[in-house]
């Protein structure tokens, strides 16, 4: 920070460095209101002070760090010290802002805010008086990190689910190796409790083991948290302990897989595996007689049975979890795709976050008037605008609950996208974000009272619910769910005119082109109007919320986290593969002698795993779209957003064959296992 006794010591906001080095030392040049008050003024003219400021570093206003497009840039660009403003308030000083703690935190945010208008009142004070609480910054921050949170959360439950999934295989595989000796035990005497004893003592070890080892890494990888907008700021970006979720995510592992131990070792005892086996028996033709009866080549008939029957006794395999486990990454790779693309068009697609127009030609910021007669003549005439609308920016109270209002003419041809109900169609009708909506603890058709201080209220009936865009004066602005449409008649005429402009006028002008044209004639028409307008007019482009911008920060890290959990399912399934030959090397022992190469046997453990994943991406594909929609439906839900999912069926495609090629490359090793089966010594007991 700046030193406050010396003037030539600056702090600049990080968005605006620019690549400039901390220590940078630049000349500045100051000029008093009268001067820039002259008719061509420009800072080509002689200042009436010149000094020299060093960059003593770089900061961001927290206004500035979860920000949408309307407050991008924050609270200051330069910081600069009370030495060096000292001696130019009395001649170059246009505005002020007054930072202040409040005691007692927010709850005495009203009283004050109260006792500063009148203070401002009773010594003349010019111009608007605005207010910015830090508590709304710190609302919108949280509005913009939940969705982000909750789309982490649903992938950290669905990695869980594929954890226990791989893990499960994992003690199913450890138990199994067991089987031959569970019957021998039996027969010796040894009660069903004292086999499954036996076998568990191992595996409470191994699940202790893994789920502290779970603990460690997550400990470990903490300091890449938290993602997005917020790192560069976050208070403790070093090693993270939080008990209360690594102590739970240890119980739940030892839990959860415990009693999956018990469960599976209790159904490995001798007679229930017997049973299964009888039932088994007793079951009509499955796939592999279809494909026996189909004319298939031998080695495809064997891959498909080895692929769908678990086989008998000792040389038993886990074949439904290994096809499991395929399709819950299929899923999850599907989702994923389905979830990405989604944003993508939210991001790229303004009109789902309810900027519905091309451009916004707004006056002074949002707080002045553009000319009404004049901007109605340009506009009606202009053959590339399709529609366009004049609209008002204020704060009204609705039943004693301050809330930023859009006022327009009701039925307005540009107006942002409806999410439930209608338009207002009438001035005694508005429409709400939906989250005012359930702050007002409303519905639609129920009605609020409307009010601007002294005026009289006016009661308006709920007949919608909008997508509300992130726009307004600096001032006041509508965010994402939050704010009103209602008629500008609702408006106070001195919140209309706050400038006492003589020629009258919205604030603002939503402006829809004709598909392929240009704004240069919108920036024709802004200079023309600028010279009656007080402030000037500009013509401003797509401003994005700070839940879009927060979303585009994320990048490709749902991808990675997606890829990483289907590299582990593929892990898990290539060793299964190799389980499945190690437990069947009788068979293809068998298989050796009666004639199959090494060529043929590769070729078995081949259509082994190409079946397994052909049957997972035929269950996980629509699987993973229908939940890849529904994930983002409560997703625009949640942020209230016009819901468009979206599928990329290329994409899908090219996984779908990806998981078929992969599949063959997993094989490889376990195929050149059973290719290198030694006959002999396999069936010399045979």
């Amino acid at each position: 920070m700046p030193d406050p006794q010396r003037a030539d010591e600056v702090l600049v906001q990080a968005s605006q460095a620019d690549g400039l080095p901390v220590g940078q030392v630049f000349s500045l040049g100051v000029y008093t209101n009268a001067a820039e008050a002259q008719p061509g003024f420009s800072t080509a003219s002689t200042p009436y002070r010149r000094l020299n400021a060093k960059i003593v570093g770089f900061g961001v206003s927290n206004d500035a760090v979860v920000a949408d497009a309307t407050d991008a840039g924050g609270s200051f660009d330069a910081l600069f010290t009370p030495a060096f403003t000292r001696p130019f308030l009395d001649c170059c000083t246009k505005a002020t802002d007054t930072a202040m703690q409040v005691s007692g935190g927010s709850r005495g945010v009203a009283e004050v805010e109260a006792e500063a208008t009148s203070l401002f009142d009773r010594y003349g004070g010019a111009g608007p008086l605005n207010f910015y609480v830090t508590s709304v910054t710190e609302a919108k921050a949280e509005r913009a990190i939940r969705p982000e949170a909750i789309a982490l959360g649903v992938f950290g439950f669905i990695a869980g689910l594929a954890t226990l999934l791989i893990a499960g295989q994992a003690i199913g595989r450890q138990l199994r190796l067991r089987a031959d000796d569970l019957p021998v035990l039996r027969a010796l005497g040894t009660s069903p409790s004292m086999i499954a004893a036996e076998g568990l003592i191992g595996l409470g070890v191994s699940v202790v083991v893994g789920a502290l080892l779970a603990v460690a890494v997550a400990i470990g990888l903490s300091p890449l948290a938290p993602i997005g907008v917020v790192r560069p700021v976050y208070p403790d970006p070093g090693v993270a302990f939080d008990w209360t979720v690594l102590g739970l995510g240890l119980v739940f592992l030892a839990v959860a897989l415990g009693g999956f131990a018990i469960a599976a070792a209790r159904r490995q005892s001798p007679h229930r595996a017997a049973q299964r086996q009888q039932r088994a028996g007793t079951r009509g033709p499955g796939l592999a007689h279809r494909a026996a009866t189909s004319g298939l080549p031998a080695p495809a008939v064997v891959g498909i049975g080895f692929a769908v029957n678990p086989g008998v006794a000792g040389s038993s395999v886990p074949v439904r979890s290994a096809i499991l486990g395929v399709s819950l990454a299929v899923v999850v790779l599907t989702a994923t795709l389905v979830f990405g693309s989604s944003l993508h068009t939210l991001v790229s697609r303004p009109a789902l976050y309810g900027w519905n127009w091309s451009f916004e030609l707004v006056a002074g910021g949002g707080s002045s008037d553009i000319p009404q007669r004049q901007v109605t003549q340009l506009l009606q005439h202009d053959p590339d605008v399709d529609a366009w609308a004049g609209v008002y920016f204020d704060t009204l109270d609705l039943d004693d609950v301050q809330v930023p209002v859009l006022g327009a003419t009701p039925g307005a041809p540009v107006a942002p996208p409806i999410l439930s109900g209608h338009p207002f169609d009438a001035p005694d009708e508005v429409v709400l974000g939906a989250r005012t909506l359930a702050q007002l603890h409303k519905h639609l058709g129920d009605t609020v009272l409307v009010s601007s201080g002294g005026t009289a209220p006016t009661r308006l009936r709920i007949v919608g619910t909008a997508a509300m865009p992130a726009i307004g004066s600096n001032g006041t602005h509508l965010e994402m769910g939050t704010g009103a449409l209602l008629s500008s008649t609702l408006i106070p005429s001195i919140d209309r005119n706050p400038l006492d402009a003589p020629v009258t006028g919205p604030n603002a002008i939503f402006v829809r082109l004709r598909r392929g044209a240009s704004a240069g004639t919108l920036h024709q028409i802004a200079d023309e109007m600028s010279n009656t307008s007080d402030g000037g007019v500009d013509v401003v482009p797509v401003q994005r919320p700070a839940e879009i911008i927060n979303y585009r920060s994320l990048g490709t890290t749902p991808a990675l986290l997606g890829g990483a959990l289907a590299v582990g399912a593929a892990s898990a399934f290539g060793l299964t593969l190799i389980s499945s030959v190690r437990r069947r090397r009788r068979e293809v022992a068998l298989l050796k002698t009666l004639g199959f190469t090494r060529r043929q046997l590769a070729a078995v453990v081949a259509w082994q795993s190409s079946v397994a994943v052909a049957i997972g991406v035929a269950v996980g594909v629509p699987v993973g779209i229908v939940f890849g929609r529904w994930l983002w439906d409560l997703f625009a839900q949640n942020i209230d957003v016009v819901p468009a999912p979206t599928v990329p069926t290329a994409s899908i495609v090219l996984i779908s064959l990806g998981a078929l090629v992969l599949a063959n490359l997993v094989a490889a090793v376990p195929g050149l296992i059973a290719a290198r089966t030694k006959t002999a010594s396999l069936l010399r007991a045979e």
